[in-house]
């Protein structure tokens, strides 16, 4: 009998996790096109690479953002990718009215940390939540059960409620991670060790035309600020020798993505190569500024260590 509970046991775990993580090739952008996805993040860990994006749920025809949840794709290569089950929810924050917009995972000390972009329930605006797991894939679970960031923290700098949104964490060389964000003002604060409360003030970063989406990546000692600038957004970039700047804007990287007046992206270098993971409005079927699919082209660099203006392909690197 024991057997045969055993067995039952596995076949019905087996299909779960077939249900549950849906496993395809890519072969063009953009990479998932049998749902809506925006606002990718990346994460390089253990030979695998993981993009964490909104999910687009607005049903067409209307033009309004809807996102309740965050998903997460994994892949070896950057061609065959495998769509884990439902990591985190917007009402997974039980101080959140919900939301879902953009937000990025980085590892440290085996744990992850997933900072996200939520609407306050009780304090007007958008506001930071962190959210923590084992794995990469989750479950998740909100580390703190209150806001990281809420929109009265930085009314001396603009009076809008939704300038604390698009949150990015940079781990640097001494350990010490920065929380970096914003909305028409660029923030960014120290973290503590504990990854969970911030351990100084928010300060402001200056950037010219600065519209929101931060992402700060390193390479041959030099650290490089993307944002998206303008409306529709482009994304360009600042590069300094240090974490606190200053910061010197060296242009353009990426141009207006098609069919979408947003732009959002991440740069990881992944085995060897430069790759650039953005969205786009490209699906034939209803796509756009509100119905986004994610992208990836790959970067490359000049002698000088500036970047290459990325080209936006429908081959993708595949």
């Amino acid at each position: 009998m024991l057997k045969y509970l055993l067995l039952f046991i596995f076949v019905v775990s087996d299909i779960q996790a077939t249900v549950q993580d849906t496993i395809f090739r890519a072969e063009s952008n953009p990479v998932f096109k049998y749902k809506y996805t925006a606002d990718p993040a990346a994460l390089v860990y253990n030979d695998r690479v993981y993009i964490y994006a909104g999910h687009d749920e607005c049903p067409p025809p209307h033009q309004h953002y809807q996102l309740n949840e965050w998903l997460v794709f994994s892949s070896g290569d950057m061609v065959s990718w495998t769509e884990h089950a439902v990591p985190l929810r917007a009402s997974d924050f039980k101080w959140a009215k919900g939301e879902a917009w953009a937000s990025q995972v980085i590892e440290k000390n085996s744990k992850f940390y997933w900072y996200v972009t939520v609407e306050h329930g009780t304090t007007q605006g958008k506001s930071i939540g962190v959210a923590v797991a084992d794995s990469p894939i989750g479950p998740f679970r909100d580390a703190r059960g209150s806001a990281l960031i809420t929109n009265d923290m930085t009314t001396e700098y603009t009076g809008i409620s939704w300038d604390d949104i698009d949150p990015t964490v940079w781990i640097d060389d001494d350990g010490q991670a920065y929380l970096f964000w914003g909305n028409t003002q660029c923030y960014y604060a120290r973290l503590k060790d504990n990854m969970i409360e911030l351990d100084g003030p928010v300060m402001p970063v200056h950037l010219p035309n600065f519209t929101e989406a931060p992402w700060i990546h390193k390479r041959n000692g030099w650290y490089y600020l993307s944002y998206a600038q303008y409306f529709p957004e482009k994304i360009g970039y600042s590069m300094s020798r240090s974490i606190h700047g200053p910061w010197e804007y060296k242009g353009i990287l990426n141009e207006i993505a098609g069919n979408s007046n947003t732009n959002h992206q991440a740069i990881v270098e992944f085995k060897g190569q430069w790759y650039f993971i953005y969205h786009n409005g490209a699906i034939p079927t209803e796509g756009g500024s509100f119905r986004r699919s994610v992208c990836i082209d790959r970067l490359y660099y000049n002698d000088d260590d500036t970047m290459k203006r990325v080209q936006m392909t429908s081959e993708g690197i595949f």
